[in-house]
C-alpha cells in the first residue's frame, strides 16, 4: 500500500540524480483562463523530461550487488531517464522502443550508453518485448508508469511545487499510462488541504478515460498522436489505474489541432520548447480542465524532446 510518506522518502533518493527545476508564472495561460498560472519547468531535467524521477527512484532503492540489470519500455524519455540514472549507478540497462519515437529521444538513449531496441511497431509491442526480456534475462522491469518506486518519485513535483508556489490550488498534468497523476494525487493525500490533481490525455489515446468510465482497465486503439510519449494502453493490473480512480483524478481530454497551438504558444508567450506530452496538459489548461476562475493553478511542462523537424513544421 502507498502512502504519501513514501513520496517525502523519495526526495531525498533522487536529490543526486534529479534537478530542482523551477516554476514560473505564465501570464498568456494566466489571461486566457482567468486563473493566476504556473508551469513547473520539468523540461529542465538532466534529460529534458519529468521521467528522471521515477527512475531515479527505482534505481536507488534497486541498485545493488545482486541486480542484473534494469529493463524497460518506453517511447523515449523514460529509457533515456533510466539510462541516467542506471549509468550514475553503474548498472547496465536495456531499453525497448517504437521504431517511430522522436529521434532525439532515441539519441539520447544512445548516448547514455544503454543498450536500445528499436524494432516495434508502437508502445504496446515495445512493453511485451520488455517484458519478455526482463523474465529471460533476470533484469528488472520499470516500468515507465506500473511502478511503486517511479510513482513516488514522480509525486516528489508536488513537494517541490508547494515550496516555490504555496497558494497552489490545482495541478495540471499530461497522462500517458498515469505514473505521474498518480504521483501527484499520492503526494496531495498526504497534505493538510485539499489540491485538486487534473489530467490531460490526447482524445487520440484517452485510455484512462475509457477505462475510469468502463469501471475497469480496457483496450483501446493505438493511434499516432503528436503527443507521442502518451500513446499506447495501460498494463493490465497498473497501480495507476486504482491510484487515478480512488484519489480523485480529475481527466480531461485534448485534441491534436489544440496540442499543436500550444507548442507554439509555449515558444511565443513563454519562450519555451514543449514537446507533445507537454502540450497537452498545456492545451488542458488553455481549453478550460480547471473550472471556473481566481485558483492558482500549475501546469507541469513535463518535457521538452521534441523533434527538430516537428518542431519547425509546428511553428511555421
Amino acid at each position: 500500500m502507498l502512502r504519501a510518506a513514501d513520496v517525502a522518502a523519495a526526495r531525498a533518493l533522487i536529490a543526486p540524480y534529479a534537478a530542482r527545476t523551477p516554476c514560473i508564472r505564465s501570464p498568456w495561460l494566466s489571461a486566457v483562463t482567468g486563473h493566476d498560472v504556473w508551469l513547473k519547468l520539468e523540461s529542465l531535467q538532466p534529460t529534458h523530461s519529468f521521467k528522471v524521477r521515477g527512475a531515479a527512484c527505482a534505481v536507488a532503492r534497486r541498485s545493488g550487488a545482486a541486480t542484473r540489470g534494469f529493463v524497460t519500455a518506453s517511447a523515449g524519455n523514460h529509457g533515456a531517464a533510466l539510462a541516467h540514472a542506471a549509468r550514475m549507478a553503474g548498472v547496465p540497462v536495456t531499453v525497448h522502443a517504437p521504431r517511430a519515437a522522436a529521434a532525439p529521444k532515441l539519441d539520447t538513449i544512445r548516448r547514455l550508453g544503454a543498450l536500445l531496441v528499436a524494432d516495434y511497431a508502437n508502445y504496446d509491442e515495445a512493453e511485451h518485448a520488455a517484458l519478455a526480456d526482463a523474465s529471460r534475462t533476470g533484469a528488472d522491469y520499470v516500468s515507465p508508469y506500473n511502478d511503486p518506486d517511479v510513482i513516488c518519485g514522480q509525486g516528489t513535483i508536488l513537494l517541490e511545487t508547494l515550496d516555490d508556489v504555496p497558494a497552489c490550488d490545482a495541478i495540471v498534468a499530461p497522462v500517458g499510462g498515469g505514473g505521474l497523476v498518480s504521483g501527484l494525487a499520492l503526494a496531495a493525500s498526504g497534505l493538510p488541504r485539499r489540491i485538486g490533481i487534473f489530467g490531460v490525455e490526447p482524445e487520440r489515446n484517452p485510455a484512462f478515460t475509457d477505462a475510469l468510465r468502463e469501471g475497469r482497465i480496457t483496450t483501446i486503439p493505438v493511434l499516432d498522436t503528436i503527443a507521442d510519449g502518451l500513446g499506447g494502453n495501460i498494463q493490465p493490473g497498473s497501480l495507476t489505474f486504482g491510484l487515478v480512480r480512488d484519489l480523485g483524478v480529475r481527466m480531461s481530454l485534448a485534441g491534436e489541432a489544440a496540442m499543436a497551438r500550444a507548442v507554439c504558444d509555449a515558444a511565443e508567450h513563454d519562450r519555451l520548447v514543449v514537446e507533445g506530452a507537454a502540450a497537452a496538459a498545456l492545451a488542458g489548461v488553455a481549453g478550460g480542465a480547471v473550472a471556473g476562475a481566481g485558483l492558482t493553478v500549475v501546469v507541469v511542462v513535463s518535457g521538452a524532446n521534441i523533434d527538430r523537424a516537428k518542431l519547425a513544421h509546428l511553428l511555421a
